[in-house]
Order: structure tokens, then sequence, then C-alpha cells
């Protein structure tokens, strides 16, 4: 998904926990594709992340930005957003 939607090489993660290091990569992931969005693919985004973290608990952290991110997101595509 990062190669896709970023067309970046993978970033270098720190050392730890193998758990600790795909929450981190997920959220630099979704820090990344809400930072570039656009009112035009807005949606697009909103769907590549929610594709992510539809199934897990409301309490997981990733779930949580996506859903940060989201509202960001609405307010992008309606045009209350301002500059990024």
């Amino acid at each position: 998904m990062w190669r896709e939607s970023t067309g970046d090489p993978l970033p270098r993660m720190p050392p730890g926990a193998p758990e600790a290091q795909i929450e981190r990569f997920e959220l630099t992931l979704v820090e990344k594709l809400c930072q570039g969005a656009t009112p035009e693919n807005a949606r697009h985004v909103a769907d590549q992340t929610w594709d992510l973290v539809h199934d897990r608990p409301d309490d997981d952290p990733v779930k949580r930005r996506v859903v940060d991110c989201h509202e960001e997101l609405a307010r992008l595509s309606s045009g209350l957003g301002g500059e990024r």
C-alpha cells in the first residue's frame, strides 16, 4: 500500500518490537496520505485509510488517527479545510 499510495521507498523504521514497528509504520502511512490529500482525492484517501482499519476496535491508535483524518478530509472536500 505504501508504494502504490506514495511512490516513495519504504521508510526506515527504528528498532523495536514488531507490533510497535507495524503500528508506527501504519501511523506514518496514514499521516502521509492525509497530509497529501486534496479536495479532488479526499474521498479516495478516506477509502484507503478506512480499508486499513475498518475491522479494528475503536480504541486502536491507528483507527483513532484515521477517524481524525476523516474529519479533516470531510472539511477539505467540502471546501472548509483551508490550506494545508
